[in-house]
C-alpha cells in the first residue's frame, strides 16, 4: 500500500480529508454499532486507490491468471523502420530487466491480446492512410471483431509523413480501436513525422520510465558513413519527363559494401558543395548487389513549383560532383527481400521503381532462381529505357522467364502495368498458385493502387490479403 500511495496518494488522501474533515459530523456518530457506515467509507477509499493505482502504472504480472509476463512489443512496418524501432524499444525494456515479447502485427491474433496485459504498438502508415501490407489480415479479422480488452494497458507510437493527407492514419485507427475495446492507455499516443527525432526521444523516455531503467543516451539514427559519387549517367536523354540518372557510389571503407537486395539507403543531402549542413534525409531503393562493387541508385530529378531542385534529387543529380563525399547509410528492409528458395516471383513497377526490382532480379539470377516475371512501365519506348537493355539481355539468356514492357505514351495495347496485369489474368493466377511472391516498386500515386486493384480483380480481396499476411505481397512504393 505504501508504494501505491507513493504514486497516487494525493487523490486518496484528499478523499480521506473530505471524509474526515468536511464530513466530520457524520463521523461523530460512528461508534460501535455503525460499522456499515465505516465499511462504506472504507470501500470508497479503496475504490479510489485501486483506480488511481491502475492508471499510474502497468498491472503486475499476477493481476490476471493468463498474463504471459513481460511486455508485448508489436510492430507493423512497411519499409522496416517500425521494426527497427521495435527492436530499440525492446532493448530499452530489457535494460530495465523487463521481459519482452517482440511480435509482428501480421502474426498477432485476438488470442494473443487475450493473454497480454501490457503492450506497446509501433505502427506505420503506408499509401494514403493504409495499414502496412502485412497488417491487413489483423485489420480485417481482429479489428473488425469485438474482443474485450479491459485487461490490457497499452501505448501506441504512430509513424507517418505529414506530406500525406491521412497522417498516421493506421496508428490512429489502432489506438482508437484499442481504447474502444476497453484497453487503458499508458500515455497519450505519440506521432512521428518522417522520423522526427524529438518525437522518438519522447517515446524512448516514456519506455525507459516504464522499464524503471537508468537514463539512456538519446536514440539517434545511425551515423552516416562516408561514400563517394563515382558515376552519374543520364538514362533517358530526349525524354519528355524529368531527367533520370543512374548513380554509382562507393564507400571510403570497403567493409560498408554490405546489404541485401530490397534494402534502402538514407542520403544526407546538402544545399551545395562544401555546405556543412546536412538536410533531412531522403530514402532511395538500392539497384545493385555488393558483388557489383558499388551501390547503384536510379534517381529522377525533381523540382518544386518554384522551379528549385529537390533537396535529395538535386544534390545527387546536379549539385554533387563525381568524387564528392556523400553522407549515406544502408537501412535493412527485410520486408522487401527475395525468398530464400526458388519459388516464382512476379515483379511489377514503373519509373525509378526499376531500382528495387533490378536488385531483386540480380539476387535471384545470382542464386540460379530463374522463375522471374517482370512487368515494367514507362512513357516512351525510345527515350525511357531505364536499364531496359539489361532486362532484355536477361530475358534472352532465359534468366528472366517473362518480360512485359508497357509504354504509356506510345498507346499500343494496355497503357499501364495494371492494365497489362488484367490482360494476363490467367497466367497471374497460375503464377500465384505456383507459390509466387509479388513485389511492387515505384510510384504511390496511380501505379501502386492500380496494381492492387487489378490483383484484387484477378485473385479476389481475400486472396490478396492472405498472401500479404503470408509475406507474399510486398511493396516498396513512394
Amino acid at each position: 500500500m505504501k508504494s501505491v500511495l507513493g504514486q497516487c496518494g494525493i487523490g486518496a488522501l484528499l478523499l480521506l480529508a473530505v471524509l474526515l474533515a468536511g464530513r466530520l459530523q457524520d463521523f461523530s456518530s460512528l461508534h460501535v454499532g455503525s460499522g456499515a457506515q465505516m465499511a462504506s467509507a472504507a470501500a470508497v477509499v479503496a475504490a479510489w486507490v485501486g483506480w488511481t493505482a491502475r492508471a499510474a502504472w502497468p498491472r503486475r504480472r499476477d493481476d490476471l491468471p493468463h498474463d504471459v509476463g513481460g511486455i508485448l512489443v508489436v510492430h507493423a512496418s512497411q519499409t522496416g523502420f517500425a521494426t527497427e524501432l521495435a527492436e530499440r524499444t525492446a532493448a530499452a525494456l530489457r535494460e530495465g530487466g523487463v521481459r519482452v515479447d517482440v511480435r509482428d502485427l501480421a502474426g498477432l491474433g485476438a488470442s494473443d491480446l487475450a493473454t497480454a496485459t501490457r503492450a506497446l504498438f509501433i505502427a506505420s502508415t503506408t499509401g494514403e492512410g493504409d495499414a502496412p501490407d502485412g497488417a491487413m489480415a489483423f485489420q480485417r479479422e481482429v479489428m473488425r471483431a469485438a474482443p474485450d480488452l479491459h485487461h490490457l494497458t497499452y501505448a501506441v507510437l504512430a509513424l507517418g509523413d505529414r506530406d500525406y493527407e491521412d497522417f498516421c492514419a493506421f496508428g490512429r485507427d489502432l489506438d482508437r480501436w484499442l481504447h474502444a475495446r476497453g484497453a487503458l492507455p499508458w500515455f497519450d499516443r505519440i506521432e512521428v513525422d518522417n522520423g522526427d527525432e524529438g518525437a522518438l526521444r519522447h517515446w524512448q523516455r516514456q519506455v525507459t520510465q516504464l522499464a524503471g531503467a537508468a537514463e539512456q543516451p538519446d536514440w539517434q539514427r545511425p551515423a552516416y558513413q562516408a561514400w563517394r559519387l563515382r558515376e552519374r549517367l543520364l538514362l533517358n536523354p530526349g525524354s519528355v519527363g524529368a531527367p533520370c540518372f543512374h548513380l554509382a557510389l562507393t564507400p571510403d571503407d570497403p567493409a560498408h559494401l554490405a546489404w541485401e537486395a530490397g534494402d534502402v539507403v538514407e542520403i544526407g543531402p546538402r544545399r551545395a558543395r562544401g555546405d556543412a549542413d546536412v538536410l533531412p534525409h531522403r530514402e532511395y531503393s538500392i539497384a545493385s548487389l555488393p558483388a557489383d562493387g558499388s551501390l547503384h541508385l536510379v534517381v529522377r530529378q525533381q523540382r518544386g513549383a518554384d522551379g528549385l531542385l529537390g533537396s535529395g534529387s538535386g544534390w545527387l543529380t546536379a549539385l554533387a560532383a563525381e568524387g564528392d563525399a556523400i553522407d549515406l547509410r544502408v537501412r535493412r528492409n527485410a520486408g522487401f527481400h527475395v525468398p530464400a528458395d526458388a519459388r516464382p516471383v512476379l515483379l511489377v513497377g514503373n519509373g525509378t521503381g526499376i531500382a528495387g526490382l533490378r536488385a531483386l532480379l540480380k539476387a535471384r539470377i545470382a542464386r540460379g532462381h530463374l522463375r522471374n516475371w517482370l512487368l515494367f512501365g514507362e512513357r516512351h519506348e525510345q527515350a525511357d529505357r531505364l536499364h531496359v537493355d539489361e532486362l532484355e539481355r536477361w530475358r534472352d539468356a532465359e534468366q528472366l522467364e517473362r518480360l512485359d514492357l508497357v509504354w504509356s505514351r506510345d498507346v499500343r495495347g494496355p497503357r499501364y502495368v495494371q492494365d497489362r496485369l488484367r490482360a494476363a489474368a490467367e497466367p497471374v493466377r497460375q503464377f500465384v498458385a505456383d507459390g509466387a511472391t509479388i513485389y511492387v516498386c515505384g510510384s504511390l500515386a496511380g501505379m501502386a493502387p492500380g496494381v492492387d486493384a487489378a490483383l484484387r480483380e484477378i485473385l479476389g480481396d481475400r486472396a490478396v490479403e492472405d498472401i500479404a499476411a503470408a509475406g507474399r505481397y510486398r511493396r516498396d512504393v513512394y
